[in-house]
């Protein structure tokens, strides 16, 4: 007999609940923030978007981290970094 495991992408609430501070008008000078779900190409997209944003709006600078793998949430850590280091940061995908 064969087992088959189906999950729920539906994740859990933890009820835990934050407050999100309102994005900067102006991003001179300010550290940017890329989480990256390992889909392909995103690192691709990182990297132009990154430049761009330091040359068209003064970012100083870009942090991009990796999630272990696109099904599952970022580790707690990588949390933490991101938030400490970053003004803003994106979660984003490719193909």
């Amino acid at each position: 007999m064969t087992v088959i495991r189906v999950l729920s992408p539906t994740g859990v609430d933890t009820g835990e609940r934050v407050s999100v501070p309102a994005l900067p008008h102006d991003l001179t000078g300010r550290t940017i923030g890329f989480l990256d779900n390992t889909k392909h190409n995103f690192d691709r997209l990182v990297a132009e978007f990154g430049s761009l944003l330091r040359e068209r709006h003064g970012v100083k600078a870009v942090v991009h981290r990796r999630k272990a793998n696109a099904s599952t949430p970022a580790a707690a850590e990588l949390i933490v970094e991101l938030a400490k280091t970053c003004d803003v940061v994106f979660a984003g995908s490719a193909d």
